[in-house]
């Protein structure tokens, strides 16, 4: 493992343009269940994935519905948000905020929702599955802290669902729920990094997961010469792929990736980022 590490670290410091994607694993060693593995919620809880899989169905139906059961107190959400409140980065995640103040990593994708990343510090994250600690228009897709709309006064005094400030639009939670399309905004930036990149750290995803599993797939089908709105001019690149898994995954077996480190993102992403230091 040393010697991949040691690549890794060589690799980053090379590239021009790195990225990371992360998922469900590097929160698990926050403290966080995931959804289906053997402690997940739907496994502990299949009536909880039917009630999640109903949700953006009833936003859509019944938005003041929809907030009125989100602030009921026995929601899916607000439990999700008290449980989420109690968690802290690890330092999987205090690693790629150093990587990006080092001037390394330009970006994070994550499927997760936790807000972890931006607890450890990065300062570019896009939330490809939402943020449980935003709000999000439906019309515009303008994004609120929590902390901007007093939402209970707002069910007191019969002001639900709650309106964008920029555009007057419908606002819900900033999660992507089942069956909702992914924001168009983070869509499309996420694509244009994917594309950008030189160097992707896949960290603690399975990459089974449509349409986020497609970016790894979209950063090494692009090496060659890329559009002139990416970078100005054309530039030839070649695209490394590096996972951080516990387990193989499809990207590993059908050789996306160029190499697979494999264990805890906690514990390997310090270590390269050491190695970075010491060959920077």
């Amino acid at each position: 493992m040393e010697s991949l590490i040691n690549r890794a670290a060589s690799d980053l410091v090379e590239s021009k343009y790195a990225i990371a994607l992360t998922g469900a694993g590097m929160s698990t060693e926050s403290g966080i269940p995931d959804f289906r593995g053997p402690k997940g919620l739907w496994t502990r809880q299949p009536e909880a994935e039917r009630r999640a899989y109903e949700i953006y169905g009833k936003f859509q139906q019944n938005p003041k519905e929809y907030w009125e059961e989100r602030l009921s107190g026995h929601s899916l959400l607000g439990d999700l948000l008290r449980d989420l409140g109690k968690v802290a980065p690890n330092p999987g995640h205090y690693a790629l905020a150093e990587l990006e103040k080092m001037g390394i990593l330009k970006c994070v994708i994550t499927q997760n929702i936790d807000n972890l990343h931006e607890r450890a510090g990065s300062k570019r994250v896009l939330d490809y599955h939402g943020n449980a600690f935003k709000l999000r228009c439906v019309s515009c897709n303008a994004r609120y802290d929590l902390e901007e709309y007093d939402l209970q006064e707002l069910r007191d005094e019969g002001g639900l669902p709650p309106r964008c400030k920029k555009c007057g639009g419908i606002v819900k939670d900033d999660i992507v729920h089942f069956t909702e399309p992914i924001p168009s905004d983070i869509a499309e930036e996420s694509e244009k990094e994917a594309l950008k990149c030189d160097l992707m750290l896949i960290c603690g995803t399975s990459a089974v997961v449509y349409p986020f599993a497609n970016l790894p797939l979209m950063a090494r089908s692009h090496s060659g010469t890329l559009p002139s709105e990416l970078y100005g001019t054309g530039y030839r690149t070649i695209v490394k792929i590096i996972e951080l898994n516990a387990e193989p995954t499809p990207l590993t077996q059908d050789g996306i990736s160029d190499y697979l480190i494999q264990g805890k993102t906690g514990e390997i992403l310090p270590q390269i980022v050491e190695q970075v230091k010491k060959a920077s």
